[in-house]
């Protein structure tokens, strides 16, 4: 090809949407930067230079060159092409800008509309008004009459990308509604289509797995997820998407820490933490408040609170910052936090509002308050009535047996938590798993079943420090010891049966005699170590080697004749160092 055939009216920019067509985003964004310069100003290449950048996650300013191919469609009279891309920058408006922007656009779209003949700028003005409803007002029945809208105008006009998304819509609205096994179909064929490559527009393919993975986490479907998971960054690694579809990650790493993958959780969420804070800084308290939660499971409290207050005005620290309340034994603060945590969250947030009752049942009868108890967990069975699931069932069994115990009711006491260790197991959320086996323990134990209680406990232990949850490795391994002592006479049980998450205490010790077998520095790498910190985390903390950290660490178990870092751990528990 000759240079002016390369370089002619309307070449590059032919040259920029075949490369946008393959994936090439680089080479589409070069091809129609040329465009512009050899061309001039068009409405055509400043839109594709919009989606190349969307794609090399240069978010800001993708919106910035759309918001100018919406100005020049305007003045040639295009009002279809005008309201196309303004429905696009309203959407991506969402993770950038918020609801203002966002909402500004969608009616900027709707006003242009309004009045054309029926175009498939009409079908996707119906998707994102559901959508919108739903994420933002939490309108579900506004959400799904829009979503049907949007189907059947799809069905209509042949728009299968459109037909897709909207069926993932209505199985997301399903999902809020409690209708989970219906919504999740929907939403497994919409996401088929998607990764199948029968959806053409990526952003419609890339808008339908968020939609999966939100579902996922509202339901706390943690098997659902991960098969898919993996399916899902195939396809966005081949694309290259991956990037742009970080905030996706946050939710994704939500559910990993469920399934109790904590180191890839941690990974995902620290890389998604440095990607939203450049590319969009609105979306970085998702991943910071995730972040908080797997500091609350290892143990690492301090770090959680951080975390958490660096995301204040968010639900789900008030949630978090509860538990870490009802842990250290202040169940009057535990109390007030997760009531303030319920206020705060939707109803359609079902999930959330049953780990939080949970909760509230242990703190309730923790500070000695039976009535307030009960009432809790009718709240609870009153959820589970109306989205019977897999979390909801294991919640509600783990508060009836609570309830139960402190009741005097063994039998039923045992029965419910039994259940909703087999819940918890089967979802598979090994950390509440593991926490009901401990109540299951304490129960079996209480009725002197110490055989069976040993086996609870000690299954509890292994997986709380195969986990890295170092505080309740503690409690667990400090009940396998209280088992072993009432097995060979030599102490009594605790009188009651469950406690209500007993909090982590210390054991009284004489400090001089640490300082004794330890240097100052030995403590102070062994309290990091007991905050569940790793060698590295440690080594940039004191700004030490990771080789000197690690012969640290060696040495305190020499010293202290322990065989490993949970042991490690439980000693400084019980010696008043946590």
């Amino acid at each position: 090809m000759d240079s002016e055939a390369s370089t002619g009216p309307g070449v590059p920019l032919g040259r920029g949407q075949a490369a946008l067509d393959r994936g090439a985003w680089q080479a589409a964004r070069e091809a129609f930067e040329t465009a512009l310069a050899v061309d001039g100003e068009t409405a055509e290449a400043l839109e594709g230079l919009g989606w190349a950048l969307h794609w090399l996650d240069h978010a800001a300013e993708s919106l910035t060159v759309r918001e100018r191919a919406f100005r020049l469609f305007r003045e040639k009279g295009d009002t279809a092409a005008a309201a196309r891309v303004a429905l696009g920058l309203a959407v991506d408006s969402l993770d950038l800008r918020g609801e203002a922007p966002a909402t500004g656009w969608l009616e900027r779209a709707r006003r242009l509309l309004d009045g054309l003949p029926a175009c498939a700028e009409h079908g996707w003005l119906a998707l994102w008004d559901g959508h919108f409803a739903l994420h933002f007002r939490r309108d579900g029945e506004t959400a799904a009459a829009r979503a049907r809208e949007a189907r059947e105008h799809a069905v209509a006009r042949g728009l299968f990308d459109l037909e897709m998304l909207a069926i993932a819509l209505e199985g997301l609205v399903l999902v809020a509604r409690g209708d989970v096994s219906e919504g999740m179909r929907r939403l497994d064929e919409a996401t088929s289509a998607a990764l199948a490559g029968e959806m053409r527009q990526l952003d419609a393919v890339g808008a339908t797995c968020c939609l999966l993975v939100h579902a996922c986490e509202r339901a706390r479907d943690y098997d659902r997820a991960a098969q898919w998971a993996e399916r899902i960054e195939r396809f966005t690694g081949e694309w290259g998407i991956a990037p742009a579809l970080t905030v996706c990650r946050t939710q994704h790493a939500a559910m990993r820490i469920g399934r109790g993958e904590w180191a890839k959780a941690e990974e995902e969420l620290v890389a998604a933490v440095e990607r939203l804070t450049v590319s969009r800084p609105l979306l970085v308290v998702e991943g910071l408040e995730q972040l908080g939660e797997l500091r609350r499971r290892q143990g690492r409290w301090e770090e959680a609170e951080e975390l958490f207050a660096r995301a204040e005005g968010r639900s789900l620290p008030l949630l978090g910052r509860g538990a870490i309340a009802l842990d250290r034994g202040d169940a009057a603060a535990a109390a007030d936090l997760l009531e303030r945590f319920l206020r705060r969250t939707p109803p359609d947030n079902w999930s959330g509002r049953a780990a939080a009752l949970e909760l509230l049942v242990r703190a309730e009868l923790q500070g000695g308050r039976r009535a307030e108890a009960g009432g809790a967990l009718e709240r609870l069975r009153a959820l589970r009535e109306r989205a019977d699931t897999a979390p909801l069932r294991a919640a509600a069994e783990l508060a009836g047996g609570l309830v139960a115990a402190a009741d005097g009711e063994s039998a039923e006491a045992l029965r419910r938590l039994e259940d909703a260790v087999a819940a918890y197991e089967a979802m598979p959320a090994p950390f509440e798993a593991s926490r009901a086996r401990l109540d299951l323990a304490r129960c079996l134990l209480a009725t002197s079943r110490h055989g069976i209680a040993a086996q609870d406990a000690r299954a509890a232990l292994e997986c709380f420090e195969r986990l890295g949850a170092a505080r309740e490795a503690f409690r667990a391994r400090r009940l396998v010891d209280e088992i072993t002592a009432i097995s060979s006479g030599t102490a009594r049980p605790t009188a009651g049966a469950v406690p209500a998450m007993a909090p982590v205490a210390g054991v009284s010790a004489s400090r001089s005699a640490l300082a004794a077998d330890l240097t100052a520095r030995e403590l102070e790498v062994l309290r990091l170590v007991a905050q569940g910190l790793g060698d590295k985390e440690i080594a940039e903390r004191l700004h030490l080697s990771g080789h000197t950290v690690h012969r640290h660490v060696s040495n305190i178990r020499t010293k202290l004749s322990l065989p490993s870092r949970a042991a490690a751990v439980a000693w400084a528990a019980q010696n008043g160092l946590l």
